[in-house]
């Protein structure tokens, strides 16, 4: 049996808890998720998103030719990131040999995950397994900048196979998200050039000119927790006392008292923080999990994030059904793709190929 448009579907790996999904549902498009973390696998399914559970490494792709338009990868990033053991590093000239023995036909993936200080580190390679292989329409890629050489091998390699590809470091912010969170992003097509999204937000306010559109100013924690919740305590998360502020109400209603409220990502004396009337920092939990907490304008310690307001401040809806204990539930938030940058980056990529994607 030929297979027809309506067949072809965009592939996530490493899905998460569909960051990526959810953007791709703003446009209007769906994806087939692959996921190996359970708690990752209940929150994708309990928000109606389709997902195979299965090792990525370990997946054939055979089953999949003919089948895939789209692709799309987050690698897991602890073994690269900043906040990790950073055993990535050691790693990196093996993930190197391994994609250059993907791009002459030779799989040697298995022997060369035995010689890595962390085997998670080769994940990194899958995508371009998937994507020789399955020959997508186009490709989108994303992690942590310190990966940005191998995926710039990755992109040398698809050029190579007849691919347009564009790869750079884009801050959330600049999309409209209330967080900082730089990552490193490729993107690729078949069929058309490829080029970043324009900015909408900038850290200061940008006018129309000649030369261009506008920008806004980067969107704040103000910004973006003002519309979920009523209030906010300031003294912790007992039933009485404190002293409690509208967030329903614009930010320049909040007072100055209150935009001193600071998120403190780490318990180290270098440890971010940003008052309320600021962009989040990168959120990052993991071991660093109860590190994650609100001072108040005395630099005491208020209480930690909900998990409700970390999925706001990296652009989940606030009713998005995570599954999972607290740990697993915030793990899979700093994991995750935010899913108004997902929506822009695929905007120009699922725009230039009109694919139907089936309900």
């Amino acid at each position: 049996m030929n297979t027809t448009r309506n067949d072809l579907r965009v592939l996530d790996l490493f899905a998460g808890p569909g960051g990526w999904s959810e953007g791709l549902r703003l446009l209007g498009l769906r994806d087939v998720g692959m996921e190996t973390d359970a708690a990752a696998c209940a929150t994708r399914t309990a928000a109606g998103h389709t997902t195979i559970r299965a090792d990525v490494a370990a997946y054939p792709t055979k089953p999949l030719i003919g089948k895939v338009a789209g692709l799309i990868g987050s690698p897991p990033c602890q073994t690269f990131s900043a906040a990790g053991l950073r055993a990535g590093d050691t790693d990196q000239a093996l993930c190197h040999q391994a994609l250059d023995d993907l791009a002459h036909g030779r799989d040697t993936r298995h022997a060369l995950r035995k010689a890595c200080t962390d085997p998670r580190s080769l994940l990194v390679v899958e995508p371009l397994r998937y994507a020789l292989d399955l020959t997508p329409e186009w490709i989108a890629l994303e992690e942590v900048p310190a990966v940005e050489p191998l995926f710039a091998h990755i992109a040398r390699i698809l050029r190579a196979h007849g691919y347009m590809a564009w790869l750079g470091i884009l801050n959330a912010a600049d999309y409209g998200l209330a967080q900082t969170r730089r990552r490193c992003i490729l993107l690729a097509s078949r069929t058309a050039p490829v080029t970043p999204p324009e900015a909408t937000h900038s850290k200061f306010a940008e006018p129309e000119s000649l030369f261009g559109p506008g920008r806004l100013p980067w969107a704040t924690m103000t910004d973006a927790l003002g519309c979920p919740f009523a209030d906010v305590i300031t003294r912790g998360e007992h039933e009485g006392g404190g002293t409690r502020f509208s967030t329903t109400a614009p930010s320049w209603a909040v007072t100055g008292r209150a935009r001193s409220w600071t998120l403190r990502v780490g318990n180290r004396e270098r440890s971010t923080r940003r008052t309320l009337d600021q962009p989040a920092p990168t959120l990052l939990f993991g071991h660093a999990l109860n590190d994650v907490s609100w001072y108040d304008d005395h630099g005491t310690a208020v209480r930690r994030l909900s998990v409700k307001e970390g999925a706001i401040l990296q652009g989940f809806r606030p009713d998005y059904p995570w599954q999972g204990s607290r740990t697993k539930q915030f793990e899979q938030l700093g994991n995750a793709v935010p899913p108004p940058l997902a929506r822009v980056l695929l905007a120009g990529l699922t725009a230039r190929v009109a694919l139907e994607v089936a309900a």
